[in-house]
């Protein structure tokens, strides 16, 4: 049974510290773009705080992701990565793992569940990986990359319950620290909590009087309940019903145990705010944010942050990989 977070246990899984996160910074600055950081005074209006947009859309491949992607590759032996890397995604982190693997010169596998975005399955094979498709369930994708490791001997590389990629997602709070002089809170995107758990270790050693946030959508609500509950709550099995196909993932033990440890709370969000929020971006930014990053921005829209004096606000939009023929509006 998984522990409370803030029990101590000898068999805790291993995170990432801050020293480890700059490592992976400076292992990676080659390979990935430092993003901007832009505002929006309209959305600043209807937050009630001014918020700071970290935008991880243009990124290489479009997200995050290949921050985490790239630290896990690049941290690879030798003999193991010249047998190649496997992961299964919903899009970004394959696409991210296909990249890096492309960088390093090796073969990738991703294994991704038939609804996944053409968009994103087109851009996984564009970089060259090969994909594998299977059920759209969180259970199938285990399986099949379990599968494909045994036939291939390839490594298999998590897209969040990986110690290399929590530590490559924690630079962009780097960033976001470096290019903010001082934010009351950040708010992050919660799946299955790489992103959210490298950002709040980083912010809670360098800016401890900031507050981390998560942003969840509903229907995948697992981080909200098992951080009230003190124990790990995934979301039920099958399919996981939300637009926001990125954050579908259940949190781990290892990323519960950097959630429970540095995040305050985590707002959820209706499938309804978040194609609001993802269509206000659109008009008011000019910027292309697909639904998983348009969480967090309902979020900081919900009320959240509603008081006499504005906070600053970081808000990690976290991609803008988006298939333009199933557009949610």
């Amino acid at each position: 049974m998984p522990t409370s977070p803030d029990s101590p246990s000898p068999a805790a899984p291993e995170l990432p510290d801050l020293a480890v996160i700059r490592a992976a910074a400076e292992r990676i600055a080659p390979h990935v773009h430092r993003t901007p950081v832009l505002r929006c005074s309209a959305l600043d209006r209807l937050a009630g705080a001014r918020l700071h947009f970290k935008c991880e859309p243009f990124q290489r491949g479009g997200a995050f992701k290949v921050r985490g992607a790239t630290n896990a590759v690049l941290s690879l032996g030798e003999e193991e990565a010249r047998r190649g890397v496997v992961t299964h995604s919903s899009g970004n982190h394959g696409a991210a793992l296909a990249l890096a693997a492309r960088t390093r010169g090796i073969p990738a596998w991703v294994v991704m569940p038939e609804d996944a975005p053409r968009v994103k399955r087109e851009a996984v094979a564009g970089y060259g990986a090969t994909v594998v498709l299977c059920e759209p369930t969180a259970e199938a994708r285990a399986a099949t990359a379990e599968r494909v490791v045994g036939e291939t001997g390839a490594a298999l590389v998590h897209s969040y319950d990986d110690p290399r990629v929590i530590a490559g997602q924690g630079t962009v709070a780097l960033e976001l620290l470096a290019q903010v002089a001082r934010l009351d809170a950040v708010v992050v995107p919660v799946g299955g909590g790489g992103l959210i758990s490298g950002v709040a270790i980083a912010v809670a050693a360098l800016a401890p009087g900031t507050r981390v946030l998560g942003a969840e959508p509903a229907a995948a609500d697992d981080a909200a309940r098992s951080l009230a509950a003190g124990r790990l709550l995934p979301n039920p099995p099958g399919r996981v019903a939300t637009v926001a196909d990125g954050l579908k993932a259940s949190l781990a033990e290892r990323t519960f145990l950097a959630v429970g440890r540095h995040v305050e709370r985590v707002v959820v969000v209706s499938e309804e705010e978040i194609v609001a929020a993802m269509c206000r971006v659109w008009e008011r930014m000019k910027v292309i944010v697909e639904p998983s990053a348009a969480v967090a921005v309902a979020a900081v829209l919900s009320g959240v942050f509603a008081g006499a004096e504005p906070p600053e606000v970081g808000v990690v939009l976290s991609g803008g990989n988006v298939d333009l023929d199933r557009l949610p509006w």
